[in-house]
């Protein structure tokens, strides 16, 4: 991937020679710096709030053609430093700023939660069809799930963010997914990451079923839509 915002990772630049001095890191690039962290999250932000317009227009859109919307819910939320620094941390990365813009992409992300599976695929292709939207990375969890059952359409893209007199690219990741997927997922969480509970692997093995009675229920949900011509 691209460098974004003009930073420059430490180990990039030594192996680059010819890189421009203006671009490095200044010796201040610390993730302690508050106030180049202030800005860097303004444009993160800027570019959530305006996927999250594109993705209300376009379920709008949908639901003046289609008389349905194929877009149940939107969340979105900004990764905290805290958690920036614990995955820089297990990722072996440099604590820059430098570093975090230019490795670490889903600072700003967004959840978007589908009644269908085709929903999924239609939001993501209206989406990448935008001549401002950069798709970076896709991982298909629904075709091809985790081994522990999780199911989801994961896209990074980077968006333009137009300010008074620059532009920036943000990168933003997307997670598409249905009812039921989040459903799996939200309880998931809630009963895996119990901190005084020990996970045994029998309940890894239940959860997986669970996973995959969702799945079931979620194709089954499908074939009704498509027999009433959804």
């Amino acid at each position: 991937m691209e460098p974004l915002f003009d930073f420059v990772d430490e180990e990039a630049a030594a192996e680059d020679v010819e890189l421009e001095t203006s671009q490095l890191p200044q010796v201040n690039d610390y993730l302690v710096n508050t106030k180049r962290l202030e800005q860097l999250f303004f444009f993160y932000e800027a570019g959530m709030r305006q996927m999250t317009t594109k993705l209300q227009i376009l379920d709008r859109e949908f639901q003046h053609s289609n008389d349905r919307n194929p877009i149940e819910n939107i969340k979105s939320r900004l990764k905290s430093q805290e958690s920036i620094l614990k995955k820089m941390e297990n990722r072996g990365l440099p604590l820059t700023i430098g570093s975090m813009v230019n490795n670490i992409f889903d600072i700003a992300g967004i959840r978007v939660i589908c009644p269908f599976i085709t929903d999924v695929y239609q939001i993501a292709q209206m989406l990448l069809s935008q001549s401002d939207v950069e798709l970076i990375q896709m991982k298909d969890y629904i075709k091809d799930p985790k081994e522990n059952g999780y199911r989801s359409l994961h896209l990074i893209v980077k968006i333009k963010v137009f300010l008074s007199n620059t532009t920036h690219q943000v990168p933003v990741e997307i997670q598409l997914r249905t009812i039921a997927m989040n459903f799996w997922a939200s309880t998931e969480h809630q009963l895996r990451y119990k901190k005084d509970k020990e996970f045994t692997p029998q309940m890894h093995q239940r959860l997986k079923e669970c996973a995959d009675l969702m799945a079931d229920a979620d194709y089954q949900m499908q074939k009704l839509a498509e027999e009433i011509r959804f």
